[in-house]
């Protein structure tokens, strides 16, 4: 049987096939603004975006945003016409009847997670965002990395807060577009956040967001009746010592691995002179790399960016993360220290490079 004959599609796949473009056309599109933290500036870029749109002829309305009254904000929000919250309900709940009845093109509905008062139709708004796009009509929103329900576990243990409202990851999962409204540090409101707690937090909104072009790519393949096997594409192997920000380097290592469908590795040099207070960090890091599932192995030799290289081969690594070097004499300012060694000695490897935690 040749390879044409094989992949000819069945009357049921091309049945599935008609019926999910269909569905795909009388749905409405769903465009999401994903801010890490807040302030970034979501708000902005919905505006903006809707903006964009409008000029080009699009019909454009605004039925829900956060309260602006000056700034560049309020200057786009003036542009557009607003559908007023819906009568007789405490609070700021989307007036559905009306937008349906409306029928804009684009709907611009800030706030994803918002809660709705009591007698509204839906518990949450991104239940109404559910029901505009099942009607046609295609919504820009934005929500912040901490209300996606599946994330908030890590997120609060990042930021040390909780929220109590929530949005199912499987509804951004549907999203045709999602963009992370990117800033830097000094430009968010998240106060008493360290530039690590942000980058971390950045960190798993661009994973975020890349799982959903996945589950683009995946229900498009479902679409055409194209059948698409998995493997581990990417094995990770970070490296550890008594100084390594092991959180963060096994986090990342972790969420990294999951989004490729791959596996994490974590060594560490064995060491016999390490000061108690070495070793009992060292094993808080080991025990961050159990909890994360990852397979755990020990180098040894003198030559430690060797048994790195040595390991990645009979592993197939693809990316290694490190800390970088604290070298700071003479000679090593005039010979590559190991992390150079390690970029320069690697073919078909990418190097990652994270901070260390400063020597007392």
């Amino acid at each position: 049987m040749s390879h044409s004959e094989r992949r000819k599609p069945t009357p049921e796949e091309l049945l599935r096939r008609v019926e999910a473009e269909e569905s795909q056309q009388r749905r409405g599109r769903l465009k999401v603004f994903l801010g890490y933290a807040s302030g970034v500036g979501k708000s902005f870029r919905m505006l903006d975006e809707g903006r964009r749109r409008k000029m080009r002829g699009q019909d454009v309305v605004v039925a829900a945003v956060q309260p602006v009254s000056s700034g560049p904000a309020a200057e786009l929000l003036e542009a557009f016409e607003v559908v007023p919250a819906g009568a007789g309900l405490p609070g700021v709940a989307l007036d559905l009847p009306a937008i349906r009845q409306r029928r804009p093109a684009i709907c611009l509905i800030d706030g994803l997670a918002y809660r709705n008062p009591p007698g509204s139709l839906n518990e949450r708004r991104w239940q109404d965002v559910e029901n505009l796009l099942a009607s046609g009509i295609s919504v820009i929103t934005t929500v912040n990395l901490q209300y996606i329900r599946e994330k908030q576990p890590i997120v609060e243990a990042i930021r040390g807060k909780a929220v109590a409202d929530s949005v199912p990851e499987s509804f951004l999962l549907q999203a045709d577009e999602i963009e992370v409204v990117d800033a830097p540090p000094e430009s968010c409101d998240e106060s008493g956040s360290l530039s690590g707690q942000l980058s971390a937090l950045r960190e798993i909104a661009l994973v975020l967001a890349a799982e959903v072009v996945d589950a683009q790519l995946i229900n498009y393949l479902k679409r055409h009746g194209i059948e698409q096997s998995y493997g581990t594409q990417e094995r990770i192997l970070v490296c550890i010592t008594p100084r390594s920000n092991a959180d963060l380097m096994i986090g990342s290592g972790r969420r990294q691995a999951d989004r490729f469908h791959g596996d994490l590795f974590v060594a560490y040099v064995e060491q016999p002179d390490l000061s108690p207070a070495d070793r009992a960090t060292l094993d808080r890091n080991l025990a961050t790399a159990r909890q994360a599932s990852a397979h755990l192995a020990i180098l040894h030799g003198e030559d430690l960016v060797a048994a790195i290289l040595r390991l990645a081969a009979q592993e197939g690594i693809t990316q290694i993360f490190v800390g970088h070097s604290q070298r700071t004499g003479f000679w090593d300012r005039i010979r590559a220290n190991p992390v150079e060694r390690l970029i320069l000695d690697s073919t078909g490897l990418d190097i990652r490079i994270f901070p260390q935690q400063p020597v007392p």
